[in-house]
């Protein structure tokens, strides 16, 4: 059994670790209540933002699907035989939030195919993919606050390199989506190339759907603001499970340190009371 001077420091400590992941947890909580604002009200405009491209695009003659709707022509190569994947890892630039970062490293440990490029936003999952040997061509921090919608430029422009001229077929971001407070799941999310979706002929209710300019016109710029807004959506989707990861996570390491000063107290208390019995003992031996 450790002495009483021991026992007196390992509870100071716990109590220090329980102040500072009680704090920590606070900071989480207070982040987290904007964060679910920002993304679940975001959430609906993106789908349907999604869904109405896919079903513009499906409108235009295949011999006009150009720009993000297939995969361009790379020198030597006829299109969509780069056999390449850009992709863009989402993660959080710090640690202490559960098994977030864990399960993010997993999908990209699963991937395949080793021509596959990165970049990365996060300094936690940047590591991972030069460790593995995957070629990264960007990495961009993440940040502690919720990110602005400035985020997405500097990675639109990567993607506009390397999809538009042919050096990758596809693009598709890995990051968390946020379900519930207690559960977020990685998520891979095709971005490009679009695919139209189908449309049947019967069910269509929108045959004379008339545009001003024409659709050709349009679709680009529509394009645009649909790839941009995806990317943001996912960005504020992994800030908002990383908060709801690291609140749970401290508070779980709180109650573990709490539980822990119990068990020294008790112990503490133990050896004490060892210690005058025996003192006490010898007293009344002496005595006699």
């Amino acid at each position: 059994m450790a002495n009483t001077l021991q026992l007196q420091r390992r509870i100071k400590t716990a109590q220090n670790v329980s102040k500072t992941t009680r704090a920590m947890q606070m900071i989480s909580a207070s982040k987290l209540k904007k964060a679910q604002t920002t993304a679940l009200s975001s959430r609906p405009y993106v789908e349907k933002l999604s869904e109405v491209v896919r079903s513009l695009t499906s409108k235009v003659e295949a011999h006009a699907r150009t720009n993000y709707l297939k995969p361009a022509t790379a020198t030597g190569l006829p299109a969509g035989k780069a056999g390449k994947t850009l992709v863009i890892v989402i993660a959080p630039d710090k640690g202490l939030c559960g098994g977030l970062i864990t399960n993010l490293v997993k999908e990209v440990l699963k991937r395949d195919n080793k021509n596959d490029i990165f970049v990365t936003i996060g300094k936690k999952i940047e590591g991972t993919v030069v460790y593995v040997g995957r070629e990264l061509v960007a990495s961009f921090p993440y940040g502690n606050t919720l990110p602005s919608f400035d985020v997405v430029y500097p990675v639109t422009k990567i993607i506009d390199d390397y999809f538009l001229s042919g050096k990758v077929d596809k693009v598709e971001i890995i990051s968390t989506h946020f379900q519930t407070i207690f559960t977020q799941r990685p998520q891979v999310t095709q971005l490009l190339p679009i695919v139209p979706s189908e449309i049947k002929e019967e069910a269509n209710t929108n045959k004379f759907q008339l545009f001003e300019p024409d659709l050709e016109t349009l679709l680009p710029d529509l394009l645009n603001r649909y790839m941009e807004m995806v990317i943001y959506q996912e960005v504020i989707e992994s800030y908002l499970s990383e908060q709801a990861a690291r609140m749970l996570s401290m508070q779980n390491a709180t109650n573990n340190a709490k539980d822990m000063i119990e068990d020294l107290k008790l112990e503490y208390n133990q050896s004490r009371q060892a210690k005058i019995t025996s003192e006490l003992l010898d007293i009344a031996g002496g005595v006699v």
